[in-house]
This record gives structure tokens, C-alpha cells and sequence, in this order.
């Protein structure tokens, strides 16, 4: 795991899932996991979902061009369309640059 994300660029991705079509969400999550791993500069992401809906993801990139590629990737663009008319109540996308990132682990 590499915890030091210094520099890199964070994209936080925050939503509210409304519960439709969960067949359907999970392969496209699963696709857009795999898909942004392939892609040049991807250093990484972490997610957690509550039972409720509510969600965060965190892509890590090497650098905003990276990133802005993500975003304008025509798989992704296509798949973010799905998500609002069919699984999202609510989203939001906050990009920034990790200024400093620490971590601990139980040994």
C-alpha cells in the first residue's frame, strides 16, 4: 500500500445512491475500477459506501492532466451519464493536491 500521497492529485467523489438497479452498479463500478487503473498517471483509489447510500471515493492521480484525461474518458464520460439518470441521487466532485499524508498501522 503507499500511503505517501504527497503531490499527487486527489479527486473525491462523494454521492448518494439511491438503491436502483445494484446488478447494474456494481459491474459498472467494477469497470470504471479496472479502467482507471489502466490509465496513465492512476496512482490509486480508496471507497467506502454506508448501508444508507451514501459513499465516498478517492482517485489518486500523478497529476491534474492525468486526472482531467480520466474525466474526459469516453468509457467514463458514458458510465457518469448512467450514474445520474439511473443510480445517483446526488454527487459531487472535489479535485485537490495532497499537501501532506500521513498513516499508521497496528503492527
Amino acid at each position: 500500500m503507499n500511503d505517501d500521497r504527497t503531490g499527487q492529485i486527489a479527486v473525491i467523489f462523494t454521492s448518494i445512491r439511491n438503491g436502483a438497479d445494484v446488478a447494474g452498479y456494481g459491474e459498472a463500478a467494477a469497470t470504471m475500477d479496472a479502467l482507471a487503473a489502466a490509465q496513465p498517471g492512476y496512482r490509486g483509489v480508496d471507497s467506502a459506501r454506508e448501508a444508507d447510500g451514501r459513499g465516498i471515493t478517492v482517485s489518486y492521480w500523478a497529476d491534474d492532466a492525468a486526472a482531467i484525461a480520466w474525466r474526459d474518458h469516453p468509457e467514463h464520460t458514458a458510465i457518469r451519464e448512467r450514474g445520474r439518470s439511473l443510480w445517483y441521487d446526488h454527487y459531487s466532485v472535489t479535485v485537490t493536491r495532497v499537501e501532506r499524508a500521513y498513516a499508521w498501522t497496528r503492527s
